[in-house]
């Protein structure tokens, strides 16, 4: 079995953000010459999110709308995790979107449903953040 281990690194240049990553995962895969197995893609951050949907820009900003609704990000006086950061509400909706996903390998692919397609979902960005994929297989 062999394994192969990458970090990938974003700089969102606004406080929150949706960023299709599936190109660059699939160039992992290419790399690591994984024929068959699982992929793994998670954030490294506890403010950022990795999960799978559709790119579509009305799916994203409905996200936007509900994830806002659930945790707020103002007033930040709400929050008691808020002290010389402002940043609670983004540990919540990180919590809510997920940490990580895994897609299985079949025949050198990432073996997707219809239109899924792997995100990176930003939610107190503004400074460079990592993902991890690693991959394992033959």
């Amino acid at each position: 079995m062999k394994s192969y281990r990458k970090e990938l690194f974003y700089e969102i240049p606004t406080r929150r953000a949706f960023v299709n990553i599936t190109e660059d995962v699939e160039v992992c895969l290419r790399e690591s010459g994984i024929r068959e197995g699982l992929c793994l893609v998670n954030a490294m951050h506890i403010t950022a999110s990795v999960f799978i949907n559709d790119d579509e820009s009305g799916l994203h900003h409905d996200y936007e709308v509900w994830l806002e609704r659930l945790a707020p990000h103002e007033p930040v006086s709400q929050y008691r995790h808020n002290g010389f950061e402002d940043n609670a509400d983004a540990h919540m909706k990180r919590q809510v979107m997920g940490r990580e996903v895994v897609v299985a390998v079949t025949e050198g692919r990432l073996d997707f449903g219809t239109w899924e397609r792997i995100f990176y979902g930003e939610f107190d960005g503004r400074r460079r953040k990592r993902v991890l994929v690693k991959i394992i297989g033959e």
